[in-house]
Formats: structure tokens, sequence, C-alpha cells
């Protein structure tokens, strides 16, 4: 550890040096606590993931900043809970969003792998990293040895392999940020969603193992007999909550077309 995670225990969340949360109101099933809006920066700020169309979340961020100006606001992906107030908060800050998607930029310009966006002297690295969704994205923040992950790795539980993702691309990059995470030296992951993840690797190992042990799983069930999304979400889900079967339905979904194409 280099001394740079500041574990701070507030109702928004872990912060770092360069980087603090502020929680949009939205808890529920996929968001957990609701979705981190990360500002990045000092004097002028780059904002990720605004969150969504909530004016109160959107004017208590504007208050927070101050006198701070806005010069990015980046989005991690287009899902609603991370993008919906991104018009609206570029409205109130006079700044572009920049996202993979042309459908949710404000400005010319989007992000693609490998763009390096800066502000007031602090860098994020763009790192593109589908799978949740085809436009995932993750940020490096050099100066605080932090990566944010968006819903690509949460702070809590694991992600969904949405409608708009796939299941290969997903442990490509998973496999890609435990790569870049050791080869950087990474000292915290910064999700979308639930607390600071002040282990990256042993969090992205972690994902990693429990997507293998699933499928694994998922081909057992298969062989005795389970042939829909829900009959395989009966057996392999048969520990957790029934409230949750309908998410784990769309994670076995991505994961029976994943085993189709092997």
């Amino acid at each position: 550890m280099s001394g740079l995670y500041i574990p701070i225990d507030t109702p928004d969340g872990s912060r770092t040096a360069h980087a603090e949360n502020l929680l949009a109101p939205n808890p529920g099933m996929m968001t957990l606590d609701g979705t981190n809006t990360w500002v990045i920066g000092t004097n002028e700020v780059i904002v990720v993931d605004p969150g969504p169309s909530d004016e109160a979340h959107l004017l208590r961020v504007v208050a927070h900043l101050g006198e701070r100006r806005v010069r990015h606001i980046l989005l991690t992906h287009g899902h609603h809970d991370h993008s919906g107030g991104a018009k609206r908060f570029a409205e109130l800050v006079g700044a572009p969003v920049h996202a993979l998607d042309p459908l949710h930029r404000l400005g010319s310009e989007g992000l693609t792998d490998g763009d390096v966006v800066r502000a007031g002297g602090v860098e994020l690295h763009v790192y593109a990293t589908p799978g949740h969704s085809f436009d995932s994205l993750c940020f490096w923040l050099p100066v605080d040895r932090a990566m944010l992950t968006g819903d690509t790795v949460l702070g809590r539980g694991t992600t969904v392999i949405a409608q708009d993702g796939g299941l290969t691309d997903y442990l490509h990059s998973l496999d890609r940020l435990r790569k870049t995470a050791e080869d950087l030296e990474a000292d915290a992951l910064l999700p979308g969603h639930g607390p600071v993840l002040a282990n990256p690797l042993a969090a992205l190992d972690g994902y990693v193992a429990h997507r293998r042990e699933r499928l694994d799983q998922i081909r057992q069930a298969r062989k005795n007999g389970a042939r829909t999304p829900r009959e395989v979400v009966e057996v392999v889900y048969a520990d957790v909550d029934r409230s949750l079967w309908p998410v784990a339905e769309i994670s076995v979904r991505a994961q029976l077309d994943y085993l189709a194409g092997e």
C-alpha cells in the first residue's frame, strides 16, 4: 500500500486522495447502496457518472463542488443509473459529456481505449472493458494508483451481464484488469456501486474464480437435465433468496450463451 488510499467512513463511502464519492439516492437490487458519482481532482475536476436523473442529487453535487470548475464529465457506460442525469448535470456546470457510445455524448469528443483525460494536473487513462455492457469503460487514476471500474467490478457481490453485454468479453476484460492492476501496482478499485476495494488483485481473482465456478455449476445442472434459464436458476441458485432469481436469470442467460459458443 502506498498510503494514498484513505478509508474515510462517510455516508458517501470511502475515498482516495484525489477521488471523492457522492452517493446517489437510488438504492436497489441492481444498484446496491446507490450509484457512486466520483469527483476527481482539486481546483479543476472531472466528474465520473453523474448518476440517474435525480435533480436533488445533481444539485447536491454542484453545491459540493463550490467554486471548483468541472472540465469533463465521463461515463463508465450508458446505463440509466449512471448516465440518466448527465445531460442535466452538463447544463448545470457547463461541461461536455464524454462516453464511448455516441448516443450518450454531449459535445464533439467521445472516449476510446487509450485516451487520457486531464483536468487541473490530474489524469484519467481510459481502458475499454466490455462485458457488463458493450460500452463499459474503466478509468485509471495514476496519482492515486486507483482504477474506477463502473459496473465491471462492484464493491460488493458480483456484476450482472446485461443484455447489451456478453460473458466472453467480460472474462477478457477481467483478465485485462487483473494484469493491469498487477503491472501498475494498483492500490484500490473505485466501483460504480458499493465501497472502495483496497485489495484489487484479491478482488479481481475472486471475480474470475466466481465466474468459473458458476460456469461449472451450470454445466453440471445441464448434464442433470436443466434446460431453460429458469430451471438452471432453480438448481444453481437454490440457496439464494428468490427475490434475486430474476437477476440471476439474466446472468444465467449470458452464461448459457457463452457455453453455447464453446
